[in-house]
Formats: C-alpha cells, sequence, structure tokens
C-alpha cells in the first residue's frame, strides 16, 4: 500500500513550478442555474467545491501576507490539476470577495485512486436467496415506502483493480462511482497535495490550508434543497427524500432508511444511526419492564406495611425524631415523613429488585445483539475486510517535527515532534493535568455536600415543626426534601457549566499531547472527555447512593465534615427518593436542554450567517453558494452526538435500580434525538466528507465497561441504599422468636424495632438543641437505621445482632446477585455468535466469486498468453530446422 501511495502521490512532490508555469482553474459565470451540479458544460460533475476569499480584495492582512496566501493557493491548485484533478472557478453571486473553485475528479483518476485507497466495487449481482422474516409483514408498517425510496441492489464486491476493470459491474461510467465515492476519492487526493516547501519538509494538505484561512471552506455538494425536489432532471434529489422520509418529525415511528443515509453519507454515518436506532429499539423493552416495575410499585404501595406505620397517628404519631442538625434543629415526629414513605414505596418495592436483575440481562442482550447486527452492516456495507488507506499525518504534528531520529523498521532517518524524553515529560503533564482537573469535579462535588449540610440548617430553623403541627404543605416541604431537590438543581447546573469547561480543558490537553493521527486524536480524547463526563455526572449520584447517610455516628457522637458541619443523614426509609429525584432531574433537564441546544445553536448560527438571507434573495443563488452559508460539521463529527449517548446508557444502566422510568425517559429522547440529528444533517449542516467505518469505534469497549459495572451498582443500591434487605431480614428473622414477639412472618412493627433509642440526656453541650423538650420526652429515635442497643444496655449505643445480620444478608446478597447475573451474562454471550450464519455464508460467497473471477479469469488470461508465446517458440524451431530437412 505504501509503494502504491509512493507511486501516485510523491511525484506531485516535485520542485514548485514557477509562476509561469502554473495551472490554473478555468473561470467560468454563473448561468442562473441554481440546481446545477455540473460544470459549465453540463457534463463534468462536482466531486468538491473549494471556496476562498479574493486576495485582491482582503483587507484584514498585510500585502505581503496576501501575496504569500496567494502563491501557495495557485501551487495547490496547479498541482490539483498536475494530479488529474480538473477545476473551475466561479465568482460568488452574493458577495464578490469569494471564488468557489469546483473540483471534478475524471474516469481515470478515481479508477487509479479507487485502486490505491481498496474501494470495494460491484462484481455482480448477489444471487443468495434471503428468507422473509417472519415479522417482515409488521415491520413492513413502520418501513418508508419503497416506492418513494427505492431498496439498494444487492452485490457482491471487490477491492477495485484496473487491470480486472472488465469483471466489474459497469453499466455507466457516470453512475459506477456514486457521489459519495467521489467525493471520499477527492478529498484523499485533496488531503495529500503540496502547496509549499520550507526547510525541505513539503507542506501539503487541504486541512492545513483551512486552517491558516488561505481557504475559507472545502465541502461535497449536496444535490438538492431540502424543501423541494430539484429542476435538474440529472440531480436524483436524495437530500430531498431524506428530509421529508427520514428527518421530518412525522417519521417519529418510522424505521430509518439506513441504506439510503449510507449511500448519501457514508458508513460513519451510517453506523451512528443504525447503532443509535438499534439501541432505541432496545430500549423499548426495556422502557416496557421499567414501567411495569414503576406500576407495580403504584398498586402496591397502599399494602406497604412499614408505610402504614409511618402515617399511623397511634404508631409514627408517637415516635419522637431527634433532632438532625445540632443546636438549631428541633425534635420532630416520625408521620412527617408519612407522604415521602408512601412515595418511596413506588421505587423500593420488590419490582426493583426484578427490574435490576432484568437490566443486568438485558444490557448484555443488547451488546451480543448489536454485534450481529453490526456485522450484518460490515457485510452489506462492504467494510468486513476493510483496509485502512495510510492514514494521514495531523498538520499540527507535522508542523512540530524537528527532531531527527532513526526509523526502527526502514532504518531511516525521520522527523519527530520530540524526543523520547520530551514525549515522556508531555505525557506526564498531560497526565498531572487530567488528575487535577478530575480532583476539580471532585471539589465541587464536595461544595455541593457542603452546601447541603449548610441549607439543611436554615431550612430545619425555617421549616420547622412542631409535633402538633398539622400545616398540609409541611407533609411535603420537609427540610430534608427542600435541601434535596434544591441540590439537585444546583447540581444540574454545575454539571452543565463544567462540562462545557471541560470539553474546551479536554482538548486543550489532547493537542498538547499532540497525537500523530487523527485517529490517534478521536481516540485520546474519547477517553480524556469519558472520563470527566463520567465522574462530573455521576459523582453527585454515587455519593447519595454510596456514601451519604453512611458515616454519621449516632445522636450522642455524630460524624463532622471538616471539623464544623455534621454528616447528612437519610430519611428513615434511606436515601432511595432522594437518589430517584437527583436521577430525574439530571436525566430530564440532560435530555431537554441537549435537544433545545441542538436545535437552536445550528439555527441561530446560519440566521446570522447569511443563510437566511441567500434563501430571501432575489437573485438565482447556486447549489454550491446555498451549502457554503450552512454550518460546517466539526472536525470531531459525531464525537459529542456519541458521547451524549453514552452518557444517557450510564444513567440508564448504571443507577437503573432506583429510577425504573429511567429507560422509558431515554427512549422518548432518543425518538426526538434520532430525527433532530436527521434533521441537522440534512437542513442546517454542509454534507459531511463520506468515511468509511466498520463499528462505532472506541465507544464499544466503553460500553461493554458500563455494562459490566452497572451490575455491581445496581446490586449495591439495592443492598446498601434501599430498605429491601433490613426488612427481608425483620420479615423472616425479627419479626418471630427467638427475636420477635409474633407468631407468624409479618412486617408489623418493622418501624418500631428498626429505629434506635437514645436517650437525651446523653446529647453533648456542642449538639444539644435549643429547644425544649416536649412534656415529659427523655428519649428519641434515630432518623437513620443503624440499629444500636437502647440506653441502659449493657452495650448501648453499639451495635446489636440485628445489624450484623443485616449486613451479612447485604454482603450475601451482593455476591449472589453479582454471581448470578454474571453468569446468565456469560452464558448469553457464549449461545449468541457475533456473526449470523446467514452473514458468514455471504461473506463465504463474496470471497468464492471473487477468487473466481478475479484469479481464475487472471490466471486464464495468463495461460493463454503463454500459448501464444509457446506457439511462436514452436514455430521460430520449425524454422529453424526447415532447410536441414529440405
Amino acid at each position: 500500500l505504501v509503494l502504491e501511495l509512493n507511486q501516485v502521490i510523491i511525484p506531485t512532490y516535485g520542485t514548485v513550478p514557477d509562476q509561469q508555469n502554473l495551472h490554473t482553474p478555468e473561470w467560468v459565470d454563473f448561468e442562473d442555474k441554481p440546481d446545477s451540479l455540473f460544470f459549465k458544460d453540463g457534463q463534468r460533475r462536482i466531486d468538491f467545491v473549494l471556496v476562498y476569499e479574493d486576495e485582491g480584495k482582503k483587507m484584514t492582512h498585510k500585502r505581503s501576507d496576501r501575496k504569500k496566501q496567494k502563491r501557495k493557493r495557485q501551487v495547490y491548485e496547479s498541482n490539483l490539476i498536475n494530479n488529474g484533478l480538473q477545476l473551475e472557478a466561479t465568482r460568488s453571486v452574493l458577495d464578490e470577495k469569494l471564488i468557489f473553485v469546483k473540483v471534478h475528479a475524471p474516469w481515470e483518476v478515481l479508477c487509479t485512486y479507487a485502486e490505491v485507497m481498496h474501494i470495494k466495487l460491484p462484481l455482480q449481482h448477489n444471487d443468495l436467496k434471503t428468507r422473509e422474516s417472519a415479522f417482515n409483514w409488521f415491520s413492513r408498517l413502520f418501513r418508508v415506502d419503497e416506492n418513494i425510496i427505492k431498496p439498494e441492489q444487492e452485490f457482491f464486491t471487490a477491492p477495485f483493480q484496473k487491470e480486472h476493470l472488465s469483471n466489474f459491474y459497469i453499466q455507466d461510467k457516470d453512475t459506477f462511482f456514486n457521489p459519495a465515492t467521489r467525493s471520499r476519492i477527492v478529498h484523499f487526493i485533496l488531503s495529500r497535495v503540496e502547496y509549499a516547501t520550507k526547510n525541505n519538509v513539503k507542506k501539503f494538505g487541504i486541512n492545513k490550508l483551512l486552517d491558516t484561512g488561505i481557504y475559507k471552506a472545502a465541502f461535497p455538494l449536496h444535490d438538492s434543497s431540502f424543501r423541494h425536489l430539484s429542476m435538474d432532471p440529472n440531480c436524483p434529489s436524495e437530500r430531498y427524500l431524506l428530509y421529508r422520509e427520514w428527518a421530518h418529525p412525522k417519521n417519529i415511528f418510522k424505521l430509518q432508511p439506513l441504506d439510503f443515509i449510507r449511500k448519501y453519507y457514508g458508513e460513519k454515518i451510517g453506523i451512528y444511526f443504525a447503532w443509535l436506532g438499534f439501541y432505541t429499539n432496545m430500549l423499548t423493552v426495556a422502557a416496557v419492564v421499567g414501567v411495569g416495575c414503576f406500576l407495580y410499585g403504584c398498586l402496591t404501595k397502599d399494602n406497604c406495611t412499614w408505610s402504614q406505620e409511618v402515617c399511623d397517628p397511634n404508631i409514627g404519631g408517637n415516635i419522637i425524631m431527634c433532632p438532625q442538625c445540632d443546636k438549631v434543629c428541633t425534635y420532630w415526629n416520625l408521620t412527617i415523613t408519612c407522604e415521602s414513605s408512601k412515595k418511596l414505596c413506588i421505587f423500593d418495592s420488590f419490582g426493583t429488585l426484578v427490574f435490576a436483575v432484568f437490566m443486568g440481562i438485558w444490557v448484555t442482550f443488547f451488546l451480543e445483539f448489536w454485534k450481529r447486527r453490526q456485522a450484518e452492516l460490515e457485510y452489506e456495507w462492504d467494510t468486513v475486510e476493510y483496509l485502512e488507506q495510510e492514514e494521514q499525518v495531523r498538520p499540527e504534528y507535522e508542523a512540530r517535527c524537528t527532531h531527527v531520529v532513526m526509523n526502527e523498521i526502514t532504518q531511516q532517518e525521520e522527523y519527530v515532534p520530540y524526543t523520547a524524553c520530551g514525549k515522556c515529560v508531555r505525557m506526564t503533564f498531560c497526565t498531572s493535568a487530567i488528575f487535577f482537573w478530575i480532583l476539580l469535579i471532585i471539589a465541587s462535588v464536595v461544595g455541593i455536600i457542603v452546601y447541603r449540610l449548610s441549607v439543611f440548617l436554615v431550612f430545619s430553623a425555617k421549616l420547622s415543626q412542631h409535633i402538633s403541627g398539622t400545616e398540609a404543605i409541611r407533609k411535603y416541604l420537609t427540610p430534608q426534601t427542600a435541601t434535596s431537590v434544591t441540590a439537585s438543581l444546583i447540581s444540574f447546573v454545575v454539571i452543565m457549566i463544567l462540562n462545557i469547561i471541560y470539553e474546551k480543558v479536554a482538548i486543550l490537553i489532547t493537542d498538547f499531547e499532540l497525537p500523530r493521527t487523527q485517529t490517534d486524536y478521536e481516540n485520546s480524547l474519547t477517553t480524556k472527555m469519558f472520563l470527566f463526563q463520567f465522574v462530573n455526572y455521576y459523582s453527585s449520584c454515587f455519593y447519595i447512593a454510596f456514601f451519604k447517610g453512611k458515616f454519621v455516628g449516632h445522636p450522642g457522637s455524630p460524624v463532622y465534615w471538616l471539623g464544623k458541619y455534621r454528616n447528612e443523614e437519610c430519611d428513615p426509609g434511606g436515601c432511595l427518593l432522594e437518589l430517584t429525584t437527583q436521577l430525574a432531574i439530571i436525566v430530564g433537564g440532560k435530555a431537554i436542554w441537549n435537544n433545545i441546544q441542538e436545535v437552536l445553536v445550528p439555527l441561530v448560527k446560519n440566521l446570522i450567517g447569511g443563510y437566511s438571507a441567500a434563501a430571501r434573495s432575489e437573485k438565482v443563488v447556486p447549489r454550491w453558494e446555498h451549502d457554503y452559508h450552512l454550518q460546517p460539521i466539526g472536525k470531531l463529527g459525531l464525537f459529542y452526538e456519541y458521547l451524549e449517548m453514552v452518557i444517557q446508557f450510564g444513567f440508564v444502566t448504571l443507577f437503573v435500580a432506583s429510577f425504573p422510568l429511567a429507560p422509558l425517559l431515554a427512549l422518548i429522547n432518543n425518538m426526538l434525538e434520532i430525527r433532530l440529528d436527521a434533521w441537522k444533517l440534512t437542513t442546517q449542516f454542509r454534507r459531511m466528507v463520506p468515511q468509511k467505518a466498520q463499528d462505532i469505534g472506541a465507544w464499544q469497549p466503553i460500553l461493554q465497561g458500563i455494562a459490566i459495572l452497572a451490575v455491581v451498582t445496581n446490586a449495591m443500591i439495592i443492598a446498601f441504599t434501599s430498605d429491601m434487605i433490613p426488612r427481608l431480614v425483620y420479615y423472616w428473622s425479627f419479626s418471630v422468636p427467638p427475636y420477635g414477639s409474633y407468631s407468624s412472618h409479618t412486617m408489623k412493627g418493622y418501624i418500631n424495632s428498626t429505629l434506635s433509642v437514645f436517650n437525651i440526656s446523653d446529647f453533648k453541650n456542642a449538639s444539644k438543641p435549643f429547644s425544649p423538650r416536649f412534656g415529659n420526652l427523655t428519649t428519641c429515635r434515630q432518623v437513620y437505621r443503624d440499629l444500636r442497643y437502647p440506653p441502659g444496655h449493657p452495650h448501648q449505643y453499639e451495635h446489636n445482632i440485628y445489624y450484623w445480620h443485616v449486613i451479612a444478608a447485604k454482603l450475601a446478597f451482593i455476591i449472589v446477585m453479582e454471581h448470578v447475573i454474571y453468569f446468565v451474562k456469560f452464558i448469553i454471550s457464549y449461545i449468541i455468535p457475533d456473526v449470523s450464519q446467514k452473514t458468514k455464508s455471504k461473506v463465504k460467497r463474496e470471497k468464492y466469486l471473487t477468487q473466481k473471477l478475479l484469479h481464475e479469469n487472471n490466471l486464464k488470461g495468463v495461460t493463454k498468453n503463454m500459448g501464444k508465446i509457446a506457439d511462436k517458440i514452436i514455430k521460430g524451431a520449425d524454422s529453424t530446422f526447415r532447410p536441414k530437412d529440405e
């Protein structure tokens, strides 16, 4: 491959030609054909468009700088022509300073580079019979009408070879290379053509010219307006069809035309929408089960015995709770938490356990079935044995190549941007910066915790309620609830602000790290960004689930944060309801914010950038000028779209035991997300350069890591955050003799048995409440289930036997649940093959045909030529011996 690249590309890297030897584009005037995708002759298709500002009319640069820029651009365009590309220049209709250079690749150039890039092209029609699915009649109801978007013909394909041109399925040379392939080939050339030489280092590539401002834009054309069909009969209007049948909101319940998306935008975008659609479809099952578990909790909440005891004036009404903070907090009645206990019964039910186990298995099915679907797409989209061409070095990397080292493989000197020691220093600095910013995120979480602790004092003083209080609003607006909701809202705002900052920080760190290729750059940035986002989004949830209320001591001996703030306590029912509130606010708020942002930002930018002016202009504006005023796709492409979905996947799986409605929210969001992303691509953005992609890249192992971690987090949420295990231990062991007094297993008496007793005379002066005792009150109950011996016991305030039974049950539950789910996951992964038998058969059939059509035909040609040579040799021998015979 390297040899082929050298043969094709290196000859263009000769000495820069003199001014008089430069080739220039052909200048033409626009002929008022707004939908035309061809040169002025109407025959040569526009494969790419370059846009620059006329150097003679620039006022922002020095004259010498303008001359240098013009010289580089002229050399670049001349070398493009030397490479066989054809250029045609046209001045802008709306802005006379802008020049549009249209690029066309002739047949010979396309064939040459298709072979260099190992592009797979059709050999013959796919003759394998496909079985109709049993659910085909049902899926047809949601498919795009085949009369509007016709199904793509299936072909067996092989890497293109010019010498075997006759073996490929060529009906028409103009359509053999589709527009996406043509654009990809032209971009490959544009990225490798030289424009200057400095200090014996060649400078080349359209990316560097864009970065330095020599060109303002470079993009392939959309084939029509998204609002109406093209008036040019030679234009297929695929963009219009994609908008009407895919991106329009009316299609929210329709299946995506993936083959058509791939044809127009390329495999990289196609695989993203295929993954997003598959993930959304799988969420349907999770959402149905989650809603079922939620409804089960709603139906059974009235039968929740422990909640009834909290609300019972004869039980909860007689239980006085200890103050939850020092001095300013007062004693309070357990019945205040009646409403929150009823809500908690909805989420902290047996359905929660079932749903957590189900999601642990669901995520395995999702990943395994996606591998099969991905394998099918790899075959159908010709990326099974895709050979990535020699990847171009990033301009930023090349610009810093000043150190000479010896390449161990080629044994030749080459330039690198830093020595081994310099690389070590750079990596150390980047790693330190990453840890610093992660610690800063954790510091923000600590700040939210301090806010909780300090504000709780305020709410406790303002919302204080005496034991006899009966105001309705105070049943709902308790100090705990007010603190939880406000802290969750502030946490969400802080997360979104930090999110914006950390995106820029991660990019700066990765730029300083200076990866060699774009793939290395994206992988490095993916790791950093996900690490930042993971800590940023999930840290507050991990705190509530596994740390809040776990290290608080007891009323006589509380634990303090920073020696000043008394540690937070959970409600009597645990912190599960607060975790649910936090998740609902973050998941729902993030979805709403991202969708609004995705709609408004490109729309406003286009309005400001002149797109609306071009649309309203009375002048006839060509297609390339319409597209220029659209928003460019960023260098990272779909990176942020993947990141958004993977973070959502974490919320759906990691904490789903506390919020069974998370899959439903994710499903609704994703149904909108698909159409919003489609709408952006088809209406607000320039057409992306089509790129090959086998899979979703580095996101696949991240998803697998989240799936493994989700089993642990959900098991620990059920064990340590919810109150399920203490209730089960009480029901089976401590409600009946020898520990209990009931004759049969029951939940009666659970509340009274699990809230530890504390003697108010044992309060220390630092934490003794200002409020006086009520009546003859001598004891109060701990808010949380710390399960300690009462005062007067030989081991007073130490953990009792119930506590150790509960701890043992929690640990046993975690071990059993993890091992059962991991075992089932292993069995599922083993049973479901990554590639279906049907796809394997197609791959084998294609290999067989490739060998037969290309190699055997080649062998026949060689045999035929050898036969001719043998005949000549025989004839030569006959003529030599004939005189002697005569």
